[in-house]
């Protein structure tokens, strides 16, 4: 008789991370762990262990409340090593992570960058067209300098380190260009009356 599968199936394979951990010797400080989800990315992931904190065991295990951990690892994502070392505690429970033997670490610590190529962003840039002549103009009311407008640019901040804003005066390696067509003279418009909806 075939087996029938009931509920929600998951990709995880291995064990948690308490499992791993809580068999060897110093809480396995040092050792490298993987998670299976991360096997995806054709570059390598894993987890370097360099600190570890056990939390105390929940009075009553249920399955929404497994035995988690603390632990304080150095992360390295795709190839590329994090910056500041990083803590795991709220998915320490999943049955994800793999222990790296240690004859097998060469091949995952080779295949890190040793340099890091970090991509300079840009400042500022250009505002839309008609933006544009709409600051001028109330900018020439005023009385103010209308030459040298620009846009600044609000980057979302990442942990990888990848990415940095470029310093003032400093040449960029990464431009954005507005995508764009330039409009036709705006006093084509003057004459035109626009219905009030």
């Amino acid at each position: 008789m075939p087996y029938k599968y009931i509920g929600r199936t998951t990709n995880y394979k291995g064990k948690t991370l308490w499992e791993i951990i809580g068999n060897l010797k110093n809480f396995g400080v040092g050792r490298l762990v993987i998670r299976s989800t991360f096997e995806r990315y054709p570059e390598t992931s894993f987890f370097k262990i360099l600190k570890v904190e056990p939390l105390a065991c929940p009075e009553v295990q249920t399955m929404d409340d497994q035995r988690k951990v603390r632990v304080l690892v150095e992360k390295t994502f795709r190839g590329i090593t994090y910056p500041k070392p990083i803590t795991i505690e709220s998915t320490s429970y999943k049955a994800d992570y793999q222990l790296i033997p240690k004859d097998e670490e060469h091949k995952y610590t080779s295949k890190v960058e040793a340099k890091r190529d970090i991509k300079i962003l840009q400042r500022t840039m250009e505002f839309p067209p008609l933006m544009k002549d709409v600051l001028m103009r109330e900018n020439k009311a005023k009385g103010e300098d209308v030459h040298d407008l620009k846009l600044e640019i609000i980057y979302h901040k990442t942990k990888t380190g990848k990415y940095r804003v470029a310093e003032e005066g400093e040449t960029p390696t990464v431009t954005f260009q507005p995508n764009m067509q330039e409009l036709p003279k705006i006093s084509l418009y003057k004459n035109v009356k626009l219905s009030s909806v």
